[in-house]
């Protein structure tokens, strides 16, 4: 080779060095912290609701395995495992953390971190939280969505005085050692008289004291249940769902997941779009937005679900109204 001719490749190949270089740099694995509360990793709905978490990241061009990578702990409505894996995914200096799901979840991750990105696909009331200063301006290192306000639980009772008309007590399943779970009571309280029905609360807990509340609760006649959204609540909705059916009582779930598992009927946000939101979210924080930037949003998409065998099972006759209205009856 000619020496002039090896001295120009030289000098190439030096000059495409810082490119090769930034590219490498703009190529790293970004690290996502994925945090849940009120599920097992072998939970059917968690998996579901991961799958559209990755659907939204895929849009974005994130791919897990490849150019990011996620981590994820499941807390299974315990508290002490919540604040161990909150510290936990900490500890793996992720790029930011995803608040799967409920207020304890975010709790548990703030009391870990006030500088990792924090982004929540479920949460209740976080100005009242204390997670976020205002939803229009967050401030510190959280956003994310909101599940619905306190009124849905007002909601839910004027739903099942339609679907039971003779209803006259509702026993409120709800998590008492949470905010969340006592702004929900109270909301159904507030709706109560006007629609003549007496609420009693039936707290969450373990497997036995939910037995042991909503057993009774189903000691006096006429009566239905609210099951509030909780963490506690779906851990154990399939115990929730057999005792409603064990002692006939007609209940008015948050999630579609628990009608699709025999629930009766259920009102609320479509939690996968939550998900897939909060994914926008994400990508949008890996690109280099922060959270005080990026404004608390509402659910955009509600859904009514029926399950018809459900109700023949408890002999009742869904109106039609009801029926009209349900985006999905399940037979």
């Amino acid at each position: 080779m000619r020496r002039r001719t090896f001295i120009t490749l030289l000098g190439g190949a030096a000059s495409a060095l810082p490119l090769v270089a930034r590219a490498q740099q703009s190529e790293r694995v970004r690290r996502i912290g994925v945090l849940t509360s009120g599920a097992t990793a072998d939970d059917p709905d968690g998996r579901v609701r991961t799958s559209a978490f990755l659907q939204g990241l895929q849009q974005s061009g994130w791919i897990d395995g490849r150019n990011i990578r996620i981590d994820y702990r499941w807390g299974a409505g315990d508290a002490d495992n919540m604040h161990k894996y909150a510290a936990e995914l900490v500890t793996l200096a992720p790029d930011v953390l995803l608040a799967a799901t409920g207020t304890a979840t975010v709790a548990s991750l703030l009391r870990a971190t006030r500088s990792v990105p924090i982004v929540f696909a479920t949460v209740i009331d976080p100005v009242g939280a204390g997670f976020v200063a205002s939803l229009a301006h967050p401030g510190g290192n959280a956003t994310g969505f909101t599940i619905y306000e306190y009124s849905m639980s007002g909601k839910w009772l004027e739903l099942l005085k339609e679907i039971a008309p003779r209803v006259r007590r509702a026993g409120v399943v709800r998590d008492a050692a949470v905010a969340s779970g006592i702004g929900q009571f109270g909301a159904v309280q507030i709706v109560a008289p006007s629609l003549g029905v007496e609420v009693t609360p039936v707290d969450l807990g373990d497997a036995g004291e939910i037995e042991r509340g909503v057993t009774a609760f189903a000691r006096s006649s006429n009566g239905g249940l609210i099951v509030t959204g909780a963490a506690l609540g779906i851990v154990h909705r399939k115990l929730i769902i057999a005792l409603a059916a064990r002692h006939k009582l007609p209940a008015v779930y948050p999630a579609r997941f628990h009608v699709s598992e025999g629930g009766l009927i259920s009102y609320g946000p479509d939690h996968l779009d939550q998900f897939r939101q909060a994914a926008g979210y994400v990508d949008r924080i890996l690109k280099g937005e922060k959270p005080p930037d990026l404004p608390v949003q509402a659910p955009t998409k509600y859904e009514l679900v029926v399950n018809l065998t459900t109700a023949k099972a408890l002999g009742l006759d869904l109106p039609t109204p009801v029926l009209t209205r349900a985006d999905e009856v399940i037979e």
